[in-house]
């Protein structure tokens, strides 16, 4: 289950309360409240499970980027032993290869950079998502005790002497 559709259930939930009168605590029903956080606890792993997938997938990219560099580099350095056998234009073979050779580099430097901002910008996405997640379950619980508190409290104070 998406977790942000459980969030918006949890939300649901505390909206649904009742308010206890002159304070700012709710009553919560307890049984769909650990109903939903359980749920919670079993998708939040899911979202790291994407967040692994996508980091695998980058580096398949960033492998794939310097295969292609590999392979750019034989391709120019073939090239460039090709043009070494012609003694009139050895020089010219040996500075078109420089520069085979360093776009190659410089194209698998570019590679690698974009994968890498790719997989830092989705990683801090998932790492402030899975905070708001935890600060909800957090206020969540909270809520919770102060609800157990106050009832404890109430109970207490109802009770003949």
């Amino acid at each position: 289950m998406d977790i942000l559709h459980l969030i918006d259930r949890l939300e649901e939930l505390f909206n649904e309360s009742r308010a206890l009168p002159f304070t700012h605590n709710v009553v919560v029903d307890e049984d769909r409240m650990l109903d939903i956080i359980d749920q919670m606890r079993i998708a939040i792993p899911e979202e790291v499970k994407k967040a692994q997938q996508l980091l695998n997938q980058s580096e398949r990219i960033l492998a794939q980027a310097q295969e292609k560099a590999n392979r750019a580099l034989a391709l120019a350095q073939e090239k460039a032993d090709q043009m070494a056998a012609k003694d009139v234009v050895t020089q010219e073979a040996q500075r078109r290869a420089e520069q085979i050779i360093n776009q190659a580099r410089a194209d698998a430097e570019a590679t690698r950079n974009d994968a890498d901002d790719y997989v830092a910008e989705t990683l801090m996405r998932v790492e402030a998502e899975l905070q708001r997640l935890l600060k909800q379950v957090h206020n969540g619980i909270r809520t919770l005790e102060e609800d157990r508190m106050l009832r404890s409290t109430t109970s207490t104070e109802i009770l003949p002497e």
